[in-house]
């Protein structure tokens, strides 16, 4: 999302004079979740985490935060689960729908208190309850800054200090929101540390408990293979080992399958696929996931790395010798004998063919 850079009373008297749409604004329908009990629990703490860290603790925003989540789940524009519309883009330092997923907010925890009202405003609205003055708004922002995208949209409403917004045309009314919800929540790594329901599912797969328990990272995360975008291959400093689990989740995000993979040493790293046994040997560290098969897990070259585990396995690499050929001299003509060839007296005529 990009802002003007402008000064925060200036942006409030752009916004300002910028027009609420005229006519009707209609609620948006009531929502009717699919999925299992982990799937709602999951959906819950997304759209909790949503309205926590986009109104903080003010139940009337988070609504509003929250109805806006729901709408766009339901466009076709958008992710079709809960959390794929809150995460989305989360994955790059820019480009994330909704900033608290890309800007280290979330290394804040909320109190209990807030957290709970959070969820309770998540769990009314994931049941049917539906906040009508936004109506069926897909995006908003706070009235001190000036997004590129706010003069394209229709002004619908103001929440406190935020500004919500609505498609133009017909691609901002009820009808457009004809998408239903894909079933399945995915796990998400960097919600761990405030959501019982994501760390549970993140160590669910194989009972790696070092990947449910990593400390959420917000640094900057490695490219993938240009080749294979679900695989990253990177330099690791191993005085920041406690931060290696949390680089692969946030580098993988919520891709279903990924495989990250770093080294220590930079005259040992792999640039590209396949690897080599010498390059598998003097690997760190690596993390592989793939949800369809319930795979998740870390592995540590415990020679380097003496008190992490599990353990990558240690391949014997052996020189096998080249093969020597005998030396025989030159190759053999057709007609010719060699001395050695004519027994002890080395008789022979004086040409040397017969």
């Amino acid at each position: 999302m990009e802002f003007a850079a402008i000064n925060p009373e200036d942006a409030r008297a752009i916004n300002a004079a910028v027009p609420f749409v005229k006519g009707p604004v209609p609620p948006a329908r009531p929502f009717h979740f699919i999925g299992g009990a982990a799937d709602f629990s999951r959906a819950t703490d997304c759209l909790a985490a949503a309205a926590y860290y986009e109104a903080g603790d003010d139940a009337v925003g988070g609504q509003a935060v929250v109805q806006v989540v729901l709408n766009r789940l339901r466009h076709p524009a958008f992710p079709k689960t809960v959390c794929g519309v809150v995460f989305q883009g989360s994955e790059r330092s820019t480009g994330c729908q909704f900033t608290f997923t890309c800007d280290g907010a979330l290394v804040r925890q909320p109190s209990a208190a807030a957290w709970t009202r959070a969820r309770d405003i998540a769990t009314k609205a994931l049941r049917g309850a539906v906040y009508k003055p936004v109506g069926w708004a897909t995006h908003y922002h706070t009235d001190w800054v000036v997004p590129y995208w706010s003069t394209s949209l229709d002004k619908i409403a103001e929440v406190h200090t935020h500004l919500f917004f609505r498609w133009t045309g017909w691609w901002g009314t009820g009808p457009a929101f004809n998408r239903g919800q894909q079933p399945g929540e995915m796990a998400i790594a960097k919600l761990a540390a405030v959501s019982d329901a994501h760390r549970l599912a993140l160590g669910a797969g194989d009972g790696d408990t070092a990947v449910a328990e990593a400390v959420p990272f917000f640094g900057r995360t490695p490219l993938p293979l240009a080749s294979d975008q679900s695989t990253f291959l990177t330099m690791l400093n191993p005085a920041q080992a406690d931060s290696f689990t949390g680089m692969a989740l946030a580098s993988c995000a919520e891709r279903p399958r990924c495989k990250f993979m770093g080294w220590t040493e930079p005259n040992a790293m792999a640039f590209t696929l396949p690897l080599t046994p010498e390059q598998l040997n003097a690997m760190s560290f690596s993390y592989i996931r793939d949800r369809s098969s319930g795979l998740e897990r870390t592995l540590w070259n415990c020679d380097e790395f003496k008190k992490r585990s599990p353990c990558m396995k240690r391949m014997t690499l052996r020189a096998n010798p080249v093969p020597k050929e005998e030396g025989r001299g030159p190759t053999e003509l057709d007609g010719v004998r060699r001395k050695s060839d004519l027994g002890e007296t080395g008789t022979q005529n004086s040409t040397g063919v017969e």
